[in-house]
């Protein structure tokens, strides 16, 4: 299969067919935008109201945030980032054992988004492999880089600790009961390396597809590389990187059981000729056979109810499909 190839040694003067896209679904020229809310987690201790408001009203309008002054410290957002290039562009028989097209693997590598089902590949590699509880999954991590258990084992404890954090002050501005996202919501978590090569012609390719997260939660440290393009009001928004911040957007699961009060957002990912982008993403995710449902306290007062109960591992199972086809994975869940 032809494949391209994990670092940044990618020397193609051409893009190759299988990765070019129909002209109605290649990337289209978008400015880098400020206008993204930012929030600053220092306010926590300032005005906790004022701060709150500002997280619903950016998950609200936009479905996407930047975080700043979270308490995770430059040091280990760039280590992580460092040691995610450095794997990427480990020799190829060095990282083979983690290849799969099975996606039961634990610890597994891939190319695109599934190679073997695609009719058009998508320009990026992909390392991805469960974080919590650690010490279940951090046998299976890559022992090469050298420092890459120690390293994404700290950051996967730390990144946890904020996505609970956002969740809880969440539940607050949705007025639910204290903890009310945690337990079986946020009971997984999934760590997700992107690498995207440097590409000859980004006008023809994408990184990834338009999609929305399907978890709980998504925390993305994008280090310092152009790429992420969020959709709003049919636009799509270029969310320049900000030094030592992460990203935060709102999954799909969030917006069902706040019953459509906060909105899981589509993004795409676009490429550069450049220089190649590697970023860590950290998913906030449900147990799978936890049910998804809202509360009765945002369903009931006249609020109708827009989404029908499921179990979590159900819906995962029609993301796949619907997500492949084009189709919008919520569709078959509403009301």
């Amino acid at each position: 299969m032809e494949k391209i190839i994990s670092s940044n040694r990618f020397s193609a003067q051409v893009v190759p067919e299988s990765y070019v896209l129909p002209p109605e679904k290649r990337p289209c020229v978008v400015l880098p935008c400020k206008a993204i809310p930012v929030v600053d987690l220092e306010g926590l201790g300032r005005d906790r109201t004022e701060l709150i408001r500002q997280i619903m009203k950016a998950s609200q309008e936009y479905g996407f945030f930047q975080l700043t002054n979270h308490g995770i410290s430059e040091e280990l957002m760039e280590d992580v980032l460092r040691v995610a290039e450095e794997f990427f562009e480990l020799p190829e028989e060095e990282n083979q054992r983690f290849k799969s097209e099975d996606p039961n693997q634990s610890c597994r590598m891939k190319t695109s988004i599934s190679y073997g089902n695609e009719s058009v590949h998508f320009w990026r590699v992909n390392l991805r492999h469960p974080c919590h509880p650690l010490e279940d999954h951090v046998h299976h991590w890559p022992q090469n880089p050298a420092r890459y258990r120690e390293v994404f084992g700290r950051y996967s404890v730390e990144v946890r600790k904020l996505g609970l954090q956002v969740l809880d002050l969440i539940c607050e501005g949705l007025g639910l009961e204290a903890g009310y996202f945690r337990g079986e919501l946020s009971q997984h978590q999934l760590m997700s390396l992107n690498h995207y090569p440097a590409c000859p012609d980004p006008t023809q390719v994408l990184g990834l597809p338009k999609h929305g997260d399907p978890y709980t939660l998504t925390l993305l440290n994008q280090g310092h590389v152009l790429g992420l393009q969020v959709l709003k009001d049919d636009q799509w928004l270029s969310i320049e990187p900000i030094p030592n911040t992460f990203v935060v957007n709102i999954n799909h699961m969030l917006q069902i059981i706040s019953n459509g009060e906060l909105k899981s957002a589509d993004h795409r990912v676009v490429t550069n000729s450049n220089v190649p982008r590697t970023t860590v993403v950290s998913f906030i995710q449900p147990s799978q056979d936890c049910l998804i449902q809202p509360p009765k306290s945002l369903v009931n007062g006249g609020n109708n109810r827009l989404y029908r109960d499921f179990i979590f591992k159900d819906f995962m199972s029609t993301y796949t499909q619907d997500t492949h086809e084009g189709n919008d994975p919520l569709q078959r869940y509403t009301v």
